[in-house]
């Protein structure tokens, strides 16, 4: 069997060729009005494991769908609530809509725009995950209590299996953890080092569910 070594940053890992083409990774709001400096000083490490994420799953061939808020400055696609407050994040054309640089695309890869906090709500994320026959989605990024939180419930209620990858995440510490400890009912939860050792596992999981129909 081929063996390949990945490197992810200071670490090395070998591992045995895997199929990941039922998984896919979202990646979720990695953007500057999503990452203020109070986020950003409570989670030092959330820069560099994004970053090794992004280089596990294009190593390991899992695909990589990148969902981000953009709203106009008209407020035409503004949920009423913020309409209603007269700001929102990312509003295009402003600093704040920016992707941070540690978790840019690459070419090929999936970009979807989004308005709502649940990324389904944008009928394109469900119409292509299904179409390239995912089953299984790796969800990460900003904020863990409200859009990976949302977004993840809704893949799950769409049939999905989920796993929230935790160390790739970040939100104001109590919101983080709050979110995380009260609805792992909902999900998995993953570190981004344990990755490749899931993967038996989860596929196995993918199986019993096409054998009980």
């Amino acid at each position: 069997m081929t063996q390949h070594v990945v490197v992810l940053g200071a670490s090395m890992m070998t591992a045995t060729q895997r199929d990941w083409g039922q998984f896919a990774l979202l990646l979720i709001d990695v953007q500057r009005d999503f990452w203020p400096e109070e986020v950003a000083s409570s989670f030092p490490e959330f820069p560099p494991k994004v970053a090794q994420l992004l280089d596990l799953c294009r190593a390991e061939s899992i695909e990589v769908i990148h969902l981000r808020a953009s709203f106009n400055p008209d407020m035409s696609d503004w949920m009423p609530t913020y309409k209603l407050r007269g700001s929102i994040p990312c509003v295009g054309g402003t600093p704040g809509v920016e992707t941070l640089p540690f978790a840019l695309e690459n070419p090929g890869e999936m970009v979807i725009i989004k308005q709502t906090f649940d990324c389904f709500q944008n009928a394109e994320l469900l119409r292509y995950l299904r179409e390239k026959g995912k089953r299984f989605v790796l969800t990460a990024g900003l904020l863990t209590s409200v859009c990976v939180l949302l977004t993840t419930a809704s893949a799950v209620q769409h049939g999905f299996l989920a796993a929230v990858i935790e160390d790739c995440c970040a939100d104001a510490p109590d919101a983080h953890q709050q979110a995380l400890d009260r609805y792992e009912f909902i999900f998995e939860r993953m570190i981004v080092d344990r990755i490749p050792d899931h993967y038996h596992g989860w596929a196995a999981k993918l199986e019993r569910l096409i054998e009980m129909g």
